[in-house]
């Protein structure tokens, strides 16, 4: 399922003992723009250091309770890897952190799951899964970071990044939220990670290979309206093969 970054807010991450708090941001790396930890706002119960929380330890959503399942113990995530507020997330710490949780990792193999475009759910299929191809080398962005940046177009500025789409089920992100109002009377409008050609985080902009006036006259986005139908609509506007092809052909 798809859905905003910002509706995560509206979700209790639920150990199997507890709440432990809400997602206020996430990380994702730069190659595949897959979501690799949220970053768990835990209300004072483990104060001064971030709570990271890896997709491998999530199961489905619960729609009625607004509850996002986490399948650890309190006691597990207090005794985790420390990473304090003012610390980068480094390949020192993901490589302690998925050793203490027994976690595969990611970084080895052709997909953004490592072997696979989805996450192995079972824990007895991590212990199958070989490093088949040398580490890739990559950068953790936080969602904190990449939000207002600006979006370039081919011809100039088009908008920022209000917020992004995310599919709960590989948690890739499909889509960039770009709020166009201070460019012309604006809408919203989304844009694919696959559309981007470059981000440079030294001037804060996000450089897309699509022209102005293609985002102007583009599909506006709404979360009514975020469904296949308008995806399809949205792709073929912009000549583009949708994402969900590579699950036909898998």
């Amino acid at each position: 399922m798809l859905r905003q970054a910002k509706d995560f807010t509206n979700f209790k991450l639920r150990a199997k003992d507890g709440d432990i708090g809400k997602a206020v941001e996430f990380y994702f790396d730069d190659r595949f723009w897959t979501v690799r930890y949220l970053v768990a706002d835990t209300g004072g119960w483990l104060s001064g250091r971030q709570v990271l929380i890896s997709p491998y330890a999530l199961t489905a959503p619960n729609e009625a309770e607004q509850v996002l399942p986490v399948h650890l113990t309190k006691k597990q995530i207090e005794e985790s890897p420390s990473l304090y507020t003012d610390q980068p997330v480094s390949r020192q710490y993901e490589t302690q952190y998925n050793s203490f949780y027994g976690l595969p990792n990611y970084r080895y193999g052709t997909y953004a799951w490592g072997d696979s475009p989805y996450i192995a759910r079972d824990p007895d299929a991590w212990k199958e899964m070989v490093r088949r191809e040398k580490a890739w080398d990559h950068n953790l962005r936080s969602s904190k970071d990449v939000t207002n940046r600006h979006i370039e177009a081919l011809d100039g500025a088009i908008g920022h990044v209000e917020d992004f789409i995310i599919d709960d089920e590989t948690w890739s992100i499909r889509y960039l939220v770009v709020d166009t109002k201070n460019w012309w009377a604006g809408k919203h409008v989304l844009i694919s990670p696959r559309w981007i050609e470059r981000v440079s985080w030294e001037e804060s902009k996000v450089f897309v290979n699509l022209s102005q006036d293609a985002i102007k006259q583009s599909p506006e986005y709404t979360p009514e309206n975020l469904n296949r139908d308008y995806e399809s609509a949205l792709h073929k506007h912009y000549a583009r093969e949708g994402y969900w092809a590579d699950r036909l052909e898998s």
